[in-house]
C-alpha cells in the first residue's frame, strides 16, 4: 500500500472540511436535493450521481464545452466528462445540430433511416469492421456480444479478467478470490452463481488465460484493452495480440470493449495496435452524449450470425431492445463520427493530456509521494502506488477511498471536476491550457493540505 497512514488521517478531516465548505457555497442545490428527494431517492435520478460524496447533490444548470455550471452560478472546468459519456465535450456543436434537426423530423419508427447506409460506412471507416449492430448503451452491447458467441461456438463460459468492467453485464460481476472465481458480492439480485459460467484471470497473465482456454469451453473472452474502472492498469507490451492468438487457437471467439479506451485516438486502442479480435463494443460517447452503443464484428461472424438466425427457432432472441438504433441516435451518431471524433481533436486532447500527466507528476514528485500517473490516450489518472499497475489484484490493492474522496472534494470545491470514484481525468477537444493549469495547480494544493502543509486555498 502507498498511502502513507498520516495522509489518510488527515483525508478524513479534509473531506470533513470540504464537505462543510461545499454545503456553504451551494444553497440552491441544498433546496433542490430536497425538493427533488420528495420522489428520487437521495435526490437523484440515477444512485451513481450520489458518488460524488458532497453532503448534497450538486446541481448543473448547464454544461458546455467542458465548462460546467451549477444551479448557485458556480463555473467548474470538467475533467469527468461525464464518465467518457461527454468525452468530447458537452453538446458538441455537430451533434446538438444533428439532433435538433432530426427532432423535428422524427425520433424513433422501429425503421432504418436514410442516415443508415451513412452511419455504416463511417463505422468501418473508423474501427474496421465490416458489421454493426446499435444498441442503447454499451451494456446491451456486451450482452448481446455474449448471447451471440454462446450462440455461435455452442460453448457456455466466457473468460473476464479480474478487476474489468462491462457495464451490467451480469456475465462480467466475477473476480479472483485465493486463486478461484467467485460472483461479486455487491452484485443486487442476483439468484444464479454467475461463477457457474464465468470464469475471470489475472490480467496481463497470459499463461493464466490460456490454462482456462485450453479446456476449449470458453465462448467468448471479453476484455478492456486495459482495466479502467478501477486503479487504471496497462496491457504489458504485446499482451492483447498473443491472447487473441491463443483464443484462436482454441475456438474461442474474442471481443475488445473500448467504451473507456476510445480515449485513445479515432480509432480506438483496437486500431491503433492493429488488433483483430472478432468483435468490438463502444458505447458512452459515440453519439456525442446521446444514449446509443454499438458492436461491430467480422465478416466471418456476419456469416455464422446469418446461419444461427435462419436454423433458430422462431420467436424473440433476446438481442434487441425497440429503442436500439432510432433515427435520433443515428443522427447524433452521424454528426459525433464524422465531425467530432477527428484526427485534430483527438491531437488537441492527447498533447494535452500529456501536459497535464506531466503536470500531475511533478506536484506527486515534488511533495514526495510514492504514486504514479497513468496515461491512456486523453486519459489520465493518478494512481497511488509507486510503480504501474499489472493486475487487478494490485489496483484493488491500491485504491484508498478516503484519500480519493478528500483529493476530489477539495477539487470540486475549488472548480475543477474530476470523475468521483477512483483518479480519472479526460480532456475534450474543449479542453483548454488554462484548464490543465487549474487543475495541476488546485491538485498540488490538494497534496499539500494532505501532507500537512500550509497556505492551500478556499
Amino acid at each position: 500500500m502507498s498511502v502513507p497512514p498520516e495522509i489518510r488521517q488527515r483525508a478524513e478531516a479534509l473531506i470533513a472540511s470540504e464537505r462543510t465548505l461545499f454545503a456553504e457555497r451551494h444553497p440552491l442545490s441544498k433546496q433542490m436535493a430536497a425538493r427533488a428527494g420528495e420522489h428520487f431517492p437521495g435526490g437523484v435520478p440515477l444512485h451513481w450521481m450520489l458518488d460524488w460524496e458532497t453532503p448534497f447533490p450538486l446541481f448543473v444548470r448547464e454544461a458546455k464545452g467542458s465548462i460546467v455550471t451549477d444551479v448557485d452560478g458556480l463555473s467548474y472546468s470538467d475533467f469527468c466528462l461525464g464518465d467518457t459519456g461527454a468525452m468530447f465535450g458537452h453538446s458538441p456543436a455537430p451533434v446538438a445540430r444533428a439532433i435538433a434537426e432530426q427532432a423535428s423530423t422524427g425520433l424513433t419508427a422501429m425503421l432504418p433511416s436514410e442516415l443508415t447506409a451513412h452511419v455504416g460506412e463511417l463505422l468501418a471507416a473508423h474501427f474496421g469492421f465490416p458489421f454493426w449492430q446499435v444498441t442503447a448503451t454499451a451494456s446491451d452491447a456486451n450482452r448481446a456480444v455474449v448471447r451471440w458467441a454462446r450462440a455461435l461456438t455452442g460453448r457456455r463460459k466466457v473468460l473476464v479478467f479480474d478487476g474489468c468492467y462491462h457495464g451490467q453485464l451480469e456475465d462480467a460481476f466475477v473476480k479472483l478470490d485465493d486463486g478461484e472465481t467467485k460472483m461479486k458480492s455487491s452484485l443486487l439480485g442476483q439468484i444464479v452463481d454467475i461463477a457457474e459460467t464465468s470464469i475471470a484471470a489475472p490480467f496481463n497473465d497470459l499463461e493464466a488465460a490460456e490454462a482456462i482456454l485450453a479446456h476449449e469451453d470458453v465462448a467468448l473472452v471479453l476484455t478492456e484493452p486495459a482495466l479502467t474502472n478501477t486503479a487504471m492498469v496497462l496491457p504489458k507490451d504485446g499482451f492483447i495480440e498473443k491472447l487473441i492468438a491463443a483464443a484462436r487457437r482454441h475456438g474461442t471467439l474474442v471481443c475488445i470493449d473500448e467504451t473507456h479506451t476510445i480515449s485513445t485516438g479515432p480509432g480506438g486502442f483496437t486500431r491503433a495496435h492493429s488488433l483483430d479480435p472478432d468483435f468490438f463494443v463502444l458505447g458512452k460517447p459515440v453519439a456525442g452524449g446521446l444514449s446509443a452503443a454499438v458492436f461491430g464484428f467480422t465478416a466471418k461472424v456476419e456469416a455464422d450470425m446469418a446461419h444461427v438466425l435462419e436454423t433458430k427457432s422462431p420467436g424473440y432472441s433476446g438481442i434487441g431492445t425497440t429503442l436500439s438504433g432510432n433515427m435520433l441516435a443515428l443522427a447524433a451518431m452521424r454528426a459525433c463520427l464524422e465531425e467530432v471524433m477527428t484526427p485534430e481533436n483527438y491531437a488537441h486532447m492527447i498533447s494535452l493530456a500529456e501536459k497535464l500527466a506531466s503536470g500531475l507528476r511533478t506536484e506527486v514528485t515534488r511533495h514526495s509521494l510514492p504514486w504514479t500517473v497513468t496515461q491512456i490516450g486523453a486519459r489520465a489518472e493518478l494512481v497511488f502506488s509507486s510503480r504501474p499497475l499489472e493486475s487487478g489484484a494490485e489496483a484493488a490493492a491500491a485504491i484508498d477511498h478516503a484519500v480519493e474522496r478528500a483529493i476530489h472534494l477539495f477539487l470540486l470545491n475549488r472548480n475543477v471536476l474530476v470523475t468521483p470514484f477512483h483518479n480519472m481525468t479526460l480532456v475534450a477537444p474543449t479542453t483548454t491550457e488554462a484548464d490543465v493549469k487549474r487543475l495541476v495547480s488546485r491538485f498540488g494544493e490538494a497534496l499539500s493540505a494532505l501532507c500537512g502543509e500550509n497556505g492551500t486555498t478556499r
